[in-house]
């Protein structure tokens, strides 16, 4: 039984549309010794992330019968739309076991995969300023990417579902993409180092960036943890500092986190630098708490941002 998806059909304006799955994760670190069940899923944090920063969210996603009604109660709450959601009752969710050692390098490993998201998933007079393609385990393919396309303003990716590769038990590793056109039709793109390699096959960080640049991107987001993150727009590379957590709790997340909040600021503000820095404090808030219990307020993420904004290089 499918959750009928035409609602999103409505005239208030969507800023931003995450599509992907949302997950079940069971989370372990080295101050969560014991593990711990969470809502995970890129459409999780991005869109929290932007709904605090004050922009009018949605998600595309499919889950199965499995999935917890308080999750999606918590998504409603924190002001995300779960309209485009489709609750496939005789399937399973999305679930992934994240395990961190002490220096914080995560071990990711699949334990179910929902149905994936079709082009006919995206309803018919669908619009939106802004939408995020953020797949976690394949499930979104090339077609709906560029579907997705021309209903957008901006249209922004991660491609870490299309590198990930998953071996019998589970467990991840990365794999090349075939990006076909996918990349001529995006706005912004965001990844991990390796994650940019795997899709340009390139060994240094700063020529990936580029040839990404090259295929008509016109924002490229490296992310690197607590070290930071790389930011390329107008032909310039801009170092952007993390900001300085209180304290690490569970950093899960923090990825989507830094993309969600940079969206919802470039939608009102194109000063790219600013935005990077918006991102980048946003993410320090949800490492202070397990899972997505913690996301910082519109204030406290614009103080965080101004103490680096005079501190990006480039």
């Amino acid at each position: 039984m499918l959750i009928d998806v035409s609602k999103m059909r409505q005239k208030s304006r969507i800023d931003l549309v995450t599509v992907g799955h949302l997950a079940v994760d069971t989370i372990t670190t080295p101050t969560v010794a014991v593990p711990r069940q969470a809502l995970g899923g890129s459409p999780t944090y991005v869109s929290v992330a932007a709904a605090k920063l004050g922009a009018k969210v949605s998600v595309i996603s499919k889950v199965g019968g499995d999935f917890p009604d308080e999750y999606l109660e918590w998504l409603r709450a924190n002001d995300v739309g779960v309209s485009g959601l489709s609750k496939v009752r005789d399937a399973v969710s999305t679930r992934f076991a994240l395990s961190y050692d002490k220096s914080w390098e995560r071990k990711l490993r699949l334990g179910g995969r929902a149905p994936p998201i079709l082009v006919t998933d995206v309803p018919q007079g669908f619009r939106s300023r802004a939408v995020h393609v953020a797949p976690i385990a394949g499930e979104v393919s090339n077609d709906v990417v560029l579907r997705l396309h021309r209903v957008c303003k901006v249209l922004s990716l991660d491609p870490q579902g299309f590198v990930r590769s998953f071996d019998r038990k589970g467990n991840v590793s990365l794999k090349t993409w075939n990006a076909g056109d996918v990349l001529s039709k995006v706005d912004v793109f965001k990844s991990t180092v390796k994650e940019i390699e795997a899709v340009t096959g390139k060994s240094v960080v700063e020529d990936a960036v580029r040839e990404v640049s090259g295929c008509g991107v016109r924002v490229v987001l490296v992310t690197s943890g607590l070290r930071g993150s790389m930011l390329f727009f107008d032909e310039g590379f801009y170092d952007i500092p993390a900001c300085e957590p209180k304290a690490v709790v569970d950093p899960t997340g923090a990825g989507d986190v830094f993309v969600g909040g940079f969206l919802a600021e470039y939608l009102t503000c194109k000063d790219a630098v600013w935005c990077g820095c918006v991102g980048s404090a946003a993410a320090s808030f949800v490492v202070e708490g397990f899972g997505p219990e913690r996301f910082g307020e519109r204030d406290e993420v614009y103080e965080r941002a101004r103490q680096i904004y005079g501190k990006v290089s480039g």
